[in-house]
C-alpha cells in the first residue's frame, strides 16, 4: 500500500471509498492472522461495510495487557511473524503493565508519514531547526516522533529529556527556533533560566514555534497567551496520538486551535458512550469516547479499540486550511474522570477555572483520598510568586468551580513551587486510596 499524498485534504466522498477498500483488505488480514481477534469475534461474520463495524465487539487495553502477559512479548494479537518486526517501543506503564509495541517497516513508514502531516499542519517547515525534547528511551514519543518531525524537512535536533542547562546552551549556540515538548516543559526551562542564567529571559532564546503534545492543557487560552508573552513563540497543539494505535495523528493548524484528524486514510474513528458502549454519531456537537480501527497495520492491528479518550467534536466541515478531517478537543481520559454527585469532571475543566485567577500559578492536583462516590472535589492549588493565601480567595475559587462546573469543591493552597515540575507527562489526578 502506498499512502496517498496530501490525504488530509481529500474530500469526504473520495475518502470513504478509500476507507472501504482498505477495510476489505484489512478485515481479511486480521481475521486470518490475529488469534486474539479470532477468539474475540468467535466466528461471527465480519461486516463488509465500515458503517456496520459496531456489530463487532470492542477491544480494550485490559484485553491487550492480558494478551501480552499470556503470550509474551507481543501478545497473540500480533498478526505478522516476528521476523517482520523492525522496531519495538514500550509504553510508560503509568496506568498499568507496560506494553510492547511492534512495528514492521511499513507500519513505521505509515506512522511517520501521518505524523509528518501533523507537524506540518502545526507550522513546521524546512525553515525551522527544531529541538525534540521527549523521552527517547523506548517510548514512542522519542524516536518515532523524531522521524515524523523529519518528514517536514525541518532540521531536527534529538535532545530528549534531562540536561536542561545543556539544552539552553544548545538552543543559543545552534540558533534553534522551534521546540517539540510537553506543555509543562517550558516551566522547567524558565526555572533553570532563573537559577542558572539570571541575565537571560525566555525570549532571549529565540524560539518562535512551540510544538506541544503528550499532556492536556494547551486548550486553555490563558496558557497559550502566557507562552506567547513569555517566550515570543507561537504555541501549537501538534502531537496527539494513542500509543497502542498510532504515535501522532492529529494537530491544530494556524487557523484553528482544535485538533484536526489527519489519518482518515489509515485509521477509522468511532465514538461511543463510555458508560453504555452505545455507538454515537461522529458529528459536530457530539461527545464520546474515541474508538479506533486500523485500516492499514501489519504487526498489531486493532479493530474497535477503546482509547479511553473522551472527545468533543466541534466541526466536521473542511477547515479554512483545506484539511477535511473532523476537528475536535480532548476533554479528558475516562480513567481521569472524577464523578462528583453525578457530574463527570475532567482535569482540563478544573484547569480552565483555576487559570482565571492571577493569584495562582496554574498548577494544581485533584487529590482523591477515598474511593468514589465523591460528594465534593478536593483541589490543591499552587500560589503564584509573591501571592498569599486567604479565606476570601479560597471561597472565590470554590464559588467559581461551583458556578461553572456545578460541583462543590474544597480548595487547599500550597506555596509557589510546591509541585514538582517534570520533563515528562504530569498527572493531575492523584488517587491515594488502595
Amino acid at each position: 500500500m502506498t499512502l496517498i499524498a496530501d490525504a488530509e485534504f481529500v474530500g469526504l466522498a473520495d475518502l470513504q471509498i478509500l476507507q472501504q477498500n482498505s477495510w476489505q483488505r484489512q478485515r481479511q488480514y486480521v481475521a486470518g492472522s490475529s488469534v486474539f481477534y479470532q477468539h474475540l469475534w468467535n466466528g461471527r461474520p465480519l461486516p463488509e461495510d465500515l458503517g456496520d463495524l459496531a456489530t463487532l465487539p470492542l477491544s480494550t487495553k485490559v484485553q491487550l495487557r492480558n494478551s501480552q502477559e499470556n503470550h509474551s512479548p507481543f501478545g497473540n494479537y500480533i498478526a505478522a511473524p516476528q521476523s517482520r518486526v523492525v522496531r519495538l517501543h514500550r509504553t510508560s506503564g503509568t496506568s498499568g503493565q507496560a506494553m510492547n509495541l511492534a512495528l514492521s517497516a511499513r507500519d513505521c513508514e505509515i506512522m511517520e508519514t501521518v505524523g509528518g502531516r501533523s507537524h506540518r499542519a502545526a507550522g513546521l517547515t524546512s525553515a525551522h531547526t527544531v529541538v525534540h525534547c521527549l523521552n527517547y528511551q523506548m517510548w514512542m514519543g522519542g524516536v518515532t516522533d523524531h522521524l515524523t518531525l523529519e518528514k517536514t524537512s525541518a532540521t531536527v535536533v534529538p535532545f530528549g529529556t534531562g540536561g536542561t542547562e545543556l539544552l539552553i546552551r544548545t538552543i543559543r549556540e545552534i540558533g534553534i527556533n522551534a521546540i517539540s515538548c510537553t506543555p509543562s516543559y517550558p516551566a522547567v526551562l524558565e526555572r533553570v533560566l532563573k537559577e542558572k542564567f539570571p541575565d537571560l529571559h525566555p525570549r532571549d532564546l529565540g524560539l518562535k514555534l512551540g510544538l506541544f503534545g503528550g499532556e492536556a492543557g494547551l486548550d486553555d487560552p490563558s496558557l497559550r497567551e502566557r507562552l506567547r508573552e513569555t517566550w515570543g513563540m507561537e504555541p501549537r497543539n501538534a502531537n496527539y496520538g494513542v500509543s497502542d494505535v498510532f504515535s501522532n495523528f492529529a494537530a491544530q493548524c494556524e487557523h484553528d486551535t482544535r485538533l484536526h484528524f489527519l489519518a482518515g486514510d489509515v485509521l477509522y474513528p468511532e465514538l461511543i458512550d463510555p458508560d453504555t458502549e452505545t455507538p454515537l454519531p461522529v458529528e459536530a456537537g457530539q461527545q464520546g469516547e474515541l474508538v479506533l480501527t486500523h485500516l492499514e497495520r501489519d504487526c498489531q492491528p486493532l479493530v474497535r479499540f477503546r482509547t479511553g479518550d473522551i472527545l468533543a467534536i466541534d466541526e466536521t466541515d473542511p477547515c479554512p486550511c483545506g484539511r477535511t478531517g473532523m476537528r475536535f478537543r480532548v476533554i479528558g481520559r475516562s480513567d481521569d474522570m472524577v464523578v462528583v454527585r453525578g457530574l463527570n469532571l475532567f482535569p482540563t475543566m478544573i484547569a480552565a477555572v483555576i487559570n482565571e485567577f492571577s493569584e495562582l500559578s496554574g498548577d494544581y492536583r485533584i487529590v482523591l483520598q477515598q474511593k468514589p462516590p465523591h460528594d465534593m472535589l478536593p483541589v490543591q492549588v499552587e500560589l503564584a510568586k509573591g501571592q498569599q493565601a486567604s479565606d476570601a480567595l479560597g471561597q472565590n475559587i470554590e464559588r467559581a468551580i461551583k458556578s461553572k462546573l456545578g460541583a462543590r469543591a474544597a480548595v487547599t493552597f500550597l506555596p509557589e513551587n510546591s509541585f514538582p515540575v517534570t520533563e515528562g507527562k504530569t498527572s493531575r489526578v492523584v488517587r491515594t486510596y488502595t
